[in-house]
C-alpha cells in the first residue's frame, strides 16, 4: 500500500517497462495510458485507475501493487508551465495533484513528455457525474 505520509511525492520520467510489469492486472477492456519510473518505483495511468509499483527490499524483487482507480478521487490538481498549448509544443513539466477521501494527496510531478491534458480528462471523466 502507498505510504500516503512518506510518500506522497512521484517525480516520474517516462518509462515503458512499468506497462509491461502491470499486464497481469489489467482487466478486460482496461488498457495503459502511459507508464512512468520514480527511482525504483513506478507509476502506471490507465483508462479507468492509477496502479503504483513500490518495488521494495534490497533487491528489489518483492513489489506493492496500489490501485487507484479514478472513481476515488475526490478532485485533483493540475500545474503546468504556461498554456496547454504551450504544453503540448514544448513537452514542459507538470505535476498533478489527486486527493482521495481518508487517504490524503499524492502528487505527481512529470519530467516533460507526458500528456496531462489526457490524463486530466480522463479523471475528470469519473469525478465529474
Amino acid at each position: 500500500m502507498i505510504d500516503f505520509k512518506n510518500k506522497g511525492t512521484f517525480k516520474l520520467k517516462k518509462d515503458p517497462s512499468y506497462a509491461k510489469r502491470v499486464e497481469g492486472l489489467l482487466i478486460d477492456g482496461e488498457e495503459v495510458i502511459d507508464s512512468f519510473k520514480s527511482m525504483r518505483d513506478g507509476v502506471v495511468f490507465t483508462n479507468i485507475r492509477i496502479i503504483a509499483c513500490n518495488v521494495q527490499g534490497i533487491t528489489g524483487s518483492k513489489v506493492d501493487y496500489s490501485s487507484i482507480p479514478y472513481s476515488k478521487i475526490n478532485l485533483y490538481s493540475v500545474e503546468t508551465a504556461g498554456s496547454w498549448e504551450k504544453l503540448k509544443l514544448l513537452g514542459a513539466d507538470a505535476e498533478l495533484e489527486i486527493y482521495l477521501s481518508g487517504h490524503g494527496k499524492l502528487k505527481f510531478e512529470f519530467k516533460k513528455d507526458v500528456d496531462i491534458q489526457a490524463i486530466s480528462k480522463l479523471i475528470t471523466q469519473y469525478i465529474v457525474k
